[in-house]
């Protein structure tokens, strides 16, 4: 069965590779960290030398952590040849806008039998493919995983007690990221449900946004309830219908990390989703943030997505009326109210009766 599981040989007893880091975002140079506090020989690519030399000399990503001391064993530099150099398990934490040309990049310097993993949470807009699958695409390699779950990367850095899904086909690419990463502060599961755990980390995006938004209009608590709760059933549905396994969201890469990317105002799209709450537009809340929000361009994707395969949506459609469609929170808020599904846990109804409900819901809607 699909899920987060404990892989067999003890994570002493694996040998750790040199590691490669691309990426020189927050969460990246956490991983670094982790990874060289491991042991691991650990070389980091950012494409901005100046925040290299920084990070050589000071051990600070004044950037992205600047209260935050990095292992002094890693070692950052542009030279992505330099970086790929004998590495045994290269972390991929890119946008996933620039995702794919920096793995075409890498690709030529890859060790033919380096695990490969990502930990972008996002959709490739082209091709609606998610990050590993174009690393599997880009090379062909046997050894591809996903790293996902509830990571705040300024807490991870704070050595705050955290978890993460380590998801791959492959049990080496499991064992090696496990043995690779895991520390007194920061452990990591391991499940064989590569799709929904990749997929559960761009879905919670979404609504984190949606979340943000109704925290800035003064909703309460009860409403944070609902929404991520009916978030989580609207996340899975999807994530069904596109083969996932719906036991997969109730572990760290669905129910944990949606609470946290909903709670925390260190989430980037709850922060822009809070922005537009307070009246700003979208391209101000994302020019005030400074960073990426994956969740900003994933809505787009998913809802096209949804609605081209039918499966009911009305969060992630509410939320893109805001975003693009110039429709007030207040005014979804209401119609969400009026139409919601009336069935709870819907994998738990007949699934006669599940479509049936959808049916009802659907047809209420276009009434309206």
């Amino acid at each position: 069965m699909s899920g987060e599981q404990q892989s067999t040989p003890a994570i002493s007893d694996i040998h750790v590779p040199p590691v490669a880091v691309l990426g020189g975002g927050s969460f990246g140079t956490a991983l670094a960290s982790i990874a060289s506090t491991g042991g691991a020989r650990v070389r980091q690519w950012m494409r901005d030398e100046a925040l290299a030399d920084n990070i050589n000399s000071q051990h600070i990503n004044h950037r992205y952590l600047p209260d935050f001391e990095i292992h002094p064993d890693v070692h950052a530099s542009t030279d992505l040849e330099w970086v790929l150099e004998e590495a045994g398990l290269v972390l991929i934490a890119i946008p996933s806008g620039g995702f794919r040309t920096v793995v075409r990049q890498a690709a030529p310097h890859f060790n033919p039998n380096a695990i490969l993993v990502s930990t972008t949470k996002g959709i490739e807009a082209q091709s609606f493919m998610l990050m590993s699958e174009v690393l599997i695409e880009e090379t062909g390699s046997p050894h591809v995983g996903v790293l996902s779950g509830p990571n705040l990367a300024a807490e991870i850095a704070r050595h705050h007690l955290s978890a993460s899904v380590v998801a791959s086909d492959d049990e080496l690419t499991r064992s090696r990221v496990q043995a690779a990463l895991s520390c007194d502060h920061f452990r990591v599961y391991a499940s064989n449900d590569r799709y929904g755990v990749e997929m559960g980390g761009a879905l919670k995006n979404i609504y984190a946004i949606a979340v943000g938004m109704a925290a800035a209009l003064g909703m309460g608590e009860n409403t944070r309830s609902m929404l991520i709760t009916r978030a989580l059933a609207e996340m899975s549905r999807f994530a069904v219908a596109q083969g996932a396994n719906p036991m997969t969201f109730l572990g760290l890469a669905g129910v944990g990390d949606l609470i946290v990317t909903c709670s925390s105002n260190l989430s980037r799209n709850y922060r822009v989703g809070y922005a537009i709450g307070e009246g700003r537009s979208l391209e101000e809340a994302v020019e005030a943030l400074g960073q990426v929000a994956e969740g900003v361009n994933t809505v787009s994707l998913v809802v096209e997505r949804a609605s081209r395969d039918g499966v009911y949506m009305p969060l992630a459609s509410g939320l893109y009326r805001v975003m693009f469609e110039g429709a007030t929170p207040r005014e979804v808020a209401v119609d969400l109210m009026r139409s919601e599904q009336s069935s709870d846990v819907e994998f738990t109804l007949p699934r006669e009766e599940t479509r049936r409900a959808q049916e009802q819901t659907a047809a209420r809607d276009l009434s309206q």
